[in-house]
């Protein structure tokens, strides 16, 4: 089976080792020049590490990464966490994701991905997909597999009009830096005012990645620092979290990644009958319930295990289609919720809740 994946991120690469693990050739197709990541750190829930043991990563992920006890907390450092809930539901690896995105790189085989390829679009014909690239040139397969993100040319081809839409007024700041003598363990994430939420983890004995995003920004002015450093003082309270303060004041203009979060609209379907969307490219959410990589790779595993049984590739993508979009509809429910917490104690509940039927449901 000829099976080209659009898109060379996480969940692309992730698809590309799957479904090589069952007998496809695959292309990779990657617009940048190497392969790199967008953002510092990711978080996985054992639900993602499933699926790297199965393609025979996981131990290597698991190396890469560092096992992160998340505790939330009020802009004055008052910890909470939801009753009635175990470590488990409150537990994820946190991985940087360049090396991750290596990794996976290494595994797939670098001959396999194909750098500076651009897919703008795709032709279904009643015998392969035509995948269009940049250049003016055309790549024939059996299967396309969508992996290209919430802007992804691919899901324009198959379902026109289905471009991202903002998810108005809400911008997210983060950055990789040089850990120092902030908290070594777990993850701070601090529910402060302005429906402002924000901290830091660390990501690797030397390094931590700190985290800004309010909802309702208004206005941004000055430069990120300056933008990042105004959302994070309604984290700030009474001395507490002058450490994340100290953190983002010391970052380079450069390092700071900013963004206005876009999200991809409910879609009247995923999947042609050589086509499927997988990942941000399907479902791109807001990145507050830190679940969208982990939701990306579950996608996978489904896809997976449906052309592995399936007596052809439509009923496959009919099949992974009805049993995501399902899921989808309660993931939507709870970060809904978790949006729309009302302080510290209200957002752990909610997200515990949200945790736990993740794990529980995977």
């Amino acid at each position: 089976m000829r099976t080209v994946i659009a898109g060379g991120g996480l969940v692309g690469l992730t698809a590309a080792a799957s479904l090589q693990s069952i007998g496809h050739e695959v292309t990779v197709l990657e617009q940048a020049p190497e392969i790199r990541a967008a953002g510092a750190g990711i978080g996985l829930w054992p639900n993602a590490l499933r699926e790297f043991d199965h393609i025979g990563v996981g131990a290597d992920v698991r190396d890469l990464g560092a096992w992160i006890d998340t505790w939330f907390f009020d802009p004055a450092g008052r910890p909470q966490r939801a009753a009635g809930y175990g470590p488990d539901d409150h537990r994820f690896l946190l991985v940087p994701r360049p090396a991750l995105n290596q990794l996976l790189a290494d595994r797939i085989g670098l001959d396999r991905i194909r750098l500076g390829a651009r897919a703008t679009g795709c032709t279904e014909t009643g015998t392969e997909v035509i995948v269009h690239l940049a250049d003016g040139t055309d790549l024939r397969a059996d299967l396309l597999i969508g992996a290209d993100g919430v802007h992804s040319r691919i899901r324009a081809s198959l379902v026109p009009g289905s471009d991202a839409v903002p998810h108005e007024g809400h911008y997210a700041w983060r950055a990789l830096v040089p850990a120092g003598a902030e908290r070594p363990e777990g993850s701070v994430l601090t529910i402060g005012a302005e429906r402002t939420r924000g901290g830091y983890a660390r990501v690797s004995a030397d390094r931590t990645m700190w985290m800004v995003n309010q909802f309702d920004a208004g206005e941004l002015t000055g430069t990120k620092r300056d933008r990042a450093l105004t959302r994070a003082r309604h984290l700030a309270a009474q001395g507490w979290h002058a450490d994340l303060l100290e953190m983002i004041a010391a970052t380079p203009e450069d390092a700071i990644l900013e963004n206005l979060i876009t999200l991809v609209p409910p879609l009247p379907r995923w999947t042609g009958r050589r086509v499927a969307l997988v990942g941000d490219a399907a479902h791109g959410l807001s990145p507050h319930i830190a679940a969208g990589g982990t939701l990306g790779v579950e996608d996978i595993g489904v896809l997976r295990t449906h052309l592995a049984s399936s007596p052809d590739a439509a009923t496959a993508f009919t099949r992974y289609e009805r049993e995501r979009r399902a899921r989808f509809d309660q993931v939507r429910a709870h970060s809904r919720a978790v949006e729309h917490a009302d302080g510290a104690a209200d957002f752990a509940e909610r997200y515990a809740a949200f945790s736990h039927w993740m794990l529980a449901s995977s």
